[in-house]
């Protein structure tokens, strides 16, 4: 997640300097990116501190998003189609239902799916480095956060 610092013509040698470019500044470390206006890359608004606290406020009533099928191949497009959306309900449902199935996997005797583990942590990176941001807390208090407003949220 960036913050748009600039939008102009780039001061970089070796590139075009009639094309427009944003340069951005990532909200959890440092640097700078320049991107061109124009570009085909997802940019979106961040959520507003009230749309996080709605967000928040509806995590029990959210459904779990459960793929259709085990196959590895359907699973993996499956998980990347949700977590490439950015859609923040649909990564709390993706986070539900692999924390579900890890504590099944756990209590049966199984393995936990590495897939799963995998797409978990980009789904919670990424709702929770966005409701960090929209809740101007640092990332690690916004479970502790969620857990106090929403005491069953899995963990």
């Amino acid at each position: 997640m960036c913050r748009i610092a600039a939008v102009g013509p780039s001061s970089l040698s070796g590139t075009d300097k009639t094309k427009l470019y944003y340069t951005l500044t990532p909200l959890t470390r440092s640097g700078t990116v320049l991107t061109p206006v124009d570009t085909k890359v997802l940019m979106r608004p961040i959520l507003t501190r009230q749309e996080a606290e709605d967000l928040i406020a509806q995590l029990p009533q959210l459904p779990p998003e459960e793929p259709e099928s085990r196959s590895m191949r359907l699973l993996k497009e499956f998980y990347q189609q949700i977590v490439t959306s950015y859609d923040c309900r649909r990564m709390a449902g993706l986070i539900r239902s692999a924390v579900r199935r890890r504590k099944h996997a756990l209590r049966t005797g199984r393995k936990v799916s590495q897939m799963d583990e995998r797409y978990l942590r980009r789904a919670e990176s990424a709702l929770y480095g966005e409701l960090a941001a929209a809740l101007d807390l640092p990332e690690e208090e916004v479970l502790p956060y969620i857990r106090r407003t929403c005491p069953q949220w899995p963990e």
